[in-house]
Parts: structure tokens; sequence; C-alpha cells
């Protein structure tokens, strides 16, 4: 059966994945993202093979820009019944230059060196605004289509790093924990209105965000990206087809009694103790 499906940060690698293996069931489909012109070429794409999908300007932190694109998403394709919260990301000023604190860190005065000490508050809240509000909202805008309705569904965007927070990157590991929370709290909030609410929790996957951080321009990996891959089982980074089967499940028939559940998507990354 179609639905209608709405996706949040759908110009980037992984949630255009996601839209077009989406599309490819037969689902229709809203492509949202600040960056419109993004958002557009992966409908023109879906479009071209076959499938039905618009690209559309919204974002993710202001209600009214949300309101104004549910009402386009109504009048195109009809109610929202299924809704994937992909919008998200970090920010250098919410990162250590470290993985650890030593003394002699507090003598550094290297332009744009920054300790714990050093992190920006601004930065932070961008990255806690970004992807806690950022789902938060969306979902108060479009999970009212699906109120007392059959089939629908809310996917977040959760991460590994939520279940144990990596190194330097303090501000996103905390706003990843907060939408598991969140999706946690929404699945029994929603629970007696027949909408499910689910998250994925990617582990590494080269995205244009973090490909600089873990592999060098020639393709090498980074000493950070060799740690990664040392405490991956499997030895190697995500490609974003490897989150289509789950999502497909999740937002499918097959997944009607599951509810308030954060699956780790990372190659063992997260069962793995380092020994």
């Amino acid at each position: 059966m179609s639905k209608i499906v709405v996706v949040t940060g759908a110009g980037g690698v992984l949630c255009s994945t996601l839209a077009k293996s989406l599309a490819k069931e037969g689902h229709k489909i809203a492509l949202l993202d600040l960056k419109v012109d993004a958002a557009n070429n992966v409908a023109d794409a879906i479009n071209k093979e076959g499938g039905v999908a618009i690209g559309i300007e919204a974002n993710v932190l202001e209600k009214e820009s949300l309101v104004l694109a549910k009402k386009e998403v109504n009048d195109r394709l009809g109610a929202c019944d299924i809704l994937i919260n992909g919008a998200g990301g970090n920010h250098p000023l919410g990162t250590t230059t470290n993985p650890h604190l030593h003394e002699d860190d507090l003598l550094n005065g290297v332009e744009g060196f920054k300790t714990f000490f050093d992190l920006d508050p601004d930065g932070i809240k961008f990255v806690f605004d970004l992807n806690f509000i950022g789902t938060l909202l969306p979902t108060q805008v479009f999970a009212k289509d699906m109120v007392g309705r059959e089939g629908c569904s809310v996917l977040n965007i959760s991460s590994m790093n939520a279940f144990t927070p990596l190194t330097k990157i303090p501000a996103y590991s905390g706003a990843k924990a907060a939408v598991s929370n969140f999706t946690q709290w929404l699945a029994v909030h929603f629970s007696k209105v027949g909408i499910r609410v689910n998250a994925l929790a990617p582990g590494f996957f080269l995205t244009d965000q973090n490909r600089t951080l873990l592999t060098t321009e020639n393709g090498d990996l980074t000493p950070r990206g060799h740690t990664i891959i040392e405490q991956t089982p499997m030895g190697k980074f995500g490609e974003p087809e490897d989150l289509v089967g789950t999502t497909l499940w999740l937002c499918g028939e097959g997944a009607s009694f599951v509810t308030g559940v954060v699956i780790p998507i990372d190659g063992g990354f997260s069962a793995f103790s380092g020994v």
C-alpha cells in the first residue's frame, strides 16, 4: 500500500538513499531540506526512475517553516503517513581538539585549539537544537496527520554514540542520546493513537560531514579512522545502503508491533569491548 513519506535532511547522502529506497517500494516522498536545490535533485532522480517525489525547502528549527511545508505536502501528495527525522549534525564549536585533557593543554596558545573549557555554548546549543529540537518540531507538525490512522510511524535518526559517547564530540553525543530518549518517550506517548516511533542508530558511515575527519585527501585512513576500524568487528565503514533494510522493516507492516526501539547499525561497534 502506497504511503506518503516525509523525510527531513533529505538532501544528504544517508537520507536521500532511504528516500530512494522507499520510493522504489511505491511510496510518495516529500523531501525536506534547508537546501532546496539538494532536495530537488533527489526528487528529480526519484521521478526519473518512475517514482513520485517533491522537494520542499524547510527549516527544522522553525515551526512556521514546517507548517508551510506540511501544507504543501498535504496539497500535493496528501496526509503524512511516515516521518523520517533525518536532519542533524555536529559543529566544530562543540568539539574538543584532543580526546583527553592534559595539564599542558591549558597553556596551549595555538589558534583554534579547544579544550573542554573552551567549548562554545552557542556551538553546543546549535548541535542540541539541530538534532533534538530538529526532531521534536517536525514531529509536532507532521504527526498530527497520523493520529487515529493505521500504519503510521515516526523514524528518528539517533547514533551509536548515544549508547557510548565518543571522544571529542560531547555536544553531538549528548544530543543523540536525547534523540534516543525522546524516541522511547514518544513511543509510549503515542501508543494509544496508533503511531509507532522507532530510531536507527548508525555507526560510522562516510558522509560529507565526517569524511575529512576519517580519511585523508588520497583516501587513506586518518588516525581516528584507523581507531574506528580497529574497534569495528566487521572491519569497515557502513554504506548508505546498509540502512535500507532496517528502515523498510520499521516503516512497514512487518514491524506493526515494534515501537520504542533504537537499533544500532554499526558493524558491531557498540557490542565490542575492545578486547
